[in-house]
């Protein structure tokens, strides 16, 4: 048996979005989730009680960066990641591989695996799709992924190819190595980069592995999103109904309204923590930058319309001052914000989904953000 299951509890009238509950060793999830990132065993500035305050049921580790620090094996010792950064819900580790090819001229491709020296120190390492699940199996989250290469933007046909064959092969290498799928489930990558035909085989071949997941990855690398789009409306319908569909790395709310009327059941994504670190907040009439003079006397909460911690009790000049006083306190309290915007967005989406109203409350939700969707 997996350690995973996908309950699929409605299909939307009109588009193909689509409800359903992820049962997963640490807790069942309502889907469409976003996943709040925690690169190195936090969620940064947040506390796990603050997580589970704001409804997150789910979080993503890096698994090269708790490689490179503390190292796996300090964790599986610990009792594995739930207990080391003491988190009771469900985990997803992803599995290296972006970071490793984001180091560019740091790292060296083969077929064996990939040669890259630390971002840390300069040391070198090797990981191969074995080494990338021996990793993941000692760091012990309930999803966990296979090892592939993602491709940078643009990039020709021809090496997206020959890339997309090399990761099916370590598909094949990481599901062999993968024991423990009671405790842990292993999701296949769908690649390809920004090519249909390369998109259409990569699904096929992974769905012919029978994964118990599958995850869309190589998109918000720098592509304009009408491409993206397009990638997943070749893609998604090719994926299992009966397994859940996992966008990797896309967390702004119209990519998350949109990758759900396309029928993905997970996003994860820095975004919203990472620009709340630089003052910017996410609300319901567009992006604030807090820190922004403008909002020196403001006295208002960053969005009169949001109920989080930090809009019941801060105003936006409080914040500023925080910003500018480079006190921690600002930091903590837009990350509680953009997290809290963010699930509540899914929380809104997974209702419209069920009411088969998930087109009206995009077009809603864009006239009051400001998107214009001819331009985005």
């Amino acid at each position: 048996m997996d350690a995973i299951s996908y309950e699929l509890i409605k299909k939307s009238n009109g588009c193909d979005a689509r409800l359903g509950k992820l049962h997963t060793p640490h807790g069942v999830i309502d889907t469409p989730v976003f996943m709040p990132v925690g690169t190195q065993a936090t969620v940064k500035a947040m506390s796990p009680d603050e997580l589970k305050d704001l409804g997150a049921h789910i979080i993503l580790s890096n698994t090269y960066h708790l490689y490179m620090r503390p190292g796996e094996k300090l964790v599986k010792k610990s009792g594995g990641l739930h207990k080391f950064m003491n988190w009771d819900r469900a985990i997803l580790t992803d599995s290296g591989g972006f970071q490793v090819f984001s180091l560019s001229n740091l790292r060296d491709i083969k077929e064996e695996g990939v040669t890259f020296k630390s971002h840390i120190d300069g040391s070198k390492h090797f990981i191969s799709p074995e080494k990338a699940i021996e990793i993941q199996n000692d760091l012990g989250a309930d999803i966990i992924m296979c090892f592939d290469e993602c491709l940078p933007y643009p990039v020709e046909h021809d090496y997206a190819s020959s890339s997309l064959n090399r990761t099916i092969r370590w598909a094949v290498r990481c599901k062999e190595t993968h024991k423990d799928t009671e405790r842990q489930s292993l999701f296949g990558i769908i690649q390809g980069g920004m090519f249909k035909d390369l998109r259409e085989r990569s699904a096929k071949e992974m769905v012919a592995l029978d994964f118990p997941g599958y995850s869309i990855g190589g998109l918000s690398i720098g592509e304009p999103k009408p491409i993206m789009y397009d990638v997943l409306d070749w893609t998604v319908h090719l994926l299992p109904d009966n397994k859940p569909r996992y966008l990797m790395g896309v967390g702004s709310p119209d990519c998350l309204i949109e990758g759900a009327i396309r029928g993905v059941d997970m996003f994860d994504c820095v975004l919203p923590t990472r620009i709340a670190r630089n003052g910017t907040v996410f609300t319901s009439q567009g992006k604030l930058v807090v820190r922004n003079a403008e909002y020196a006397e403001d006295l208002r909460p960053m969005d009169t319309e949001c109920d989080c911690y930090a809009c019941r009790n801060y105003s936006r000049a409080y914040i500023r001052h925080l910003f500018k006083a480079k006190e921690i306190l600002g930091a903590r309290l837009t990350t509680i914000h953009n997290l809290h915007f963010l699930i509540k967005l899914m929380e809104k989406i997974r209702q419209a989904i069920k009411d088969d109203n998930l087109l009206k409350l995009r077009d809603e939700f864009y006239a009051k953000y400001g998107y214009n969707r001819d331009e985005i």
